[in-house]
């Protein structure tokens, strides 16, 4: 049975080190897929909505495995998730079929499958849902997913492949070009290239060029947030914060709830990172109070619309007045 991995998966090591080529791999990623795709069978990744559905996930899915890709446009670890998906469907030539989902678009498809946080990854088999995994995995994990699930397909008699599919058209409007990721903007390579090299300030310096130009370029935005983030917990025992944190006098402990919040930042844990921090909040005044607060702002543009945002700024307005 494919494992379901819970809302708490990420494409991090146990200590909560995150991958620090994983932004920068997005753009590498989104080449590769590109350069599979050109090769591969005519719909073999789609673009699906509520009304295509039945059609494209549910009737294919009695011969073909469906891997269905919730996904969002403001969402930083679907660009890095969504490449890696499609050139792995393109790799395989058919033995299975990615549907991407767009949950802004498409609320009642994610509501069907419970979707609490993205990106998140299910397959259907027969006309069966099977959760597969939430967060930016990395593509060995994805691959071995994908295996595993490939002969959960076998067992239950779904080998067709894309190109044996009767219900799958041969026309034009079968290509990718309407769902392949945009080329990615040069104005973010100096950025990528800094944190391929593990150089933090360079990274922020490049991002801050962008906002200096673009105050209100949200993925610029994110992309500074998210050195900051890697640059906090570099180093960092997620262990030894933890232990702590939970300590009872330490609920004012500034330095240890802003880093054991960003663990759970990392992690994308959202509500348990600003549910500790708004507590800091309360224990805390003066300076320390205004670091809390600036550092759930900074968590607010990582965590975009996530569901957990909108209690959190009540709750920090409260916490604050």
């Amino acid at each position: 049975m494919v494992e379901d991995r819970g809302v708490t998966s990420t494409p991090f090591s146990g200590r909560g080190a995150i991958d620090l080529g994983a932004l920068a791999s997005a753009r590498q990623n989104q080449q590769q897929a590109a350069a599979a795709l050109a090769n591969a069978p005519a719909g073999v990744v789609i673009d699906v909505t509520e009304a295509s559905f039945q059609t494209e996930v549910i009737d294919r899915s009695m011969t073909v495995p469906v891997v269905l890709d919730l996904w969002a446009e403001w969402c930083g670890p679907c660009k890095q998730l969504s490449p890696i998906l499609e050139k792995l469907a393109a790799e395989d030539g058919g033995l299975w079929i990615l549907a991407k989902v767009d949950v802004d678009a498409e609320k009642r498809v994610a509501a069907a499958f419970q979707v609490q946080s993205i990106p998140s990854v299910f397959a259907v088999i027969k006309g069966q849902p099977v959760p597969l995994f939430q967060g930016a995995y990395p593509e060995p994990q994805i691959r071995q997913i994908l295996d595993e699930l490939l002969k959960v397909a076998a067992e239950q008699g779904v080998t067709g492949t894309l190109t044996t599919d009767p219900s799958q058209p041969t026309t034009e409007a079968t290509t990718m070009e309407a769902t392949t990721e945009p080329a990615a903007d040069p104005r973010f390579d100096a950025a990528f290239d800094a944190i391929e090299a593990g150089d933090w300030d360079a990274a922020a310096a490049a991002y801050r060029l962008i906002l200096d130009a673009d105050p209100a370029d949200r993925d610029a935005q994110a992309g500074l947030a998210m050195v900051g983030l890697y640059r906090r917990t570099q180093g960092e025992d997620e262990g030894e914060l933890r232990a702590i944190a939970e300590q009872i006098d330490a609920a004012s402990d500034v330095r240890v709830q802003c880093a054991t919040a960003d663990f759970d930042a990392l992690a994308g844990r959202w509500s348990l990172a600003f549910d500790r921090l708004v507590v800091c909040v309360r224990a805390s005044s003066g300076a320390d109070r205004d670091l809390v607060r600036a550092r759930m702002l900074e968590l607010f543009i990582l965590a975009g619309e996530d569901p957990a945002v909108a209690g959190a700024r009540t709750a920090l307005a409260n916490a604050l007045f």
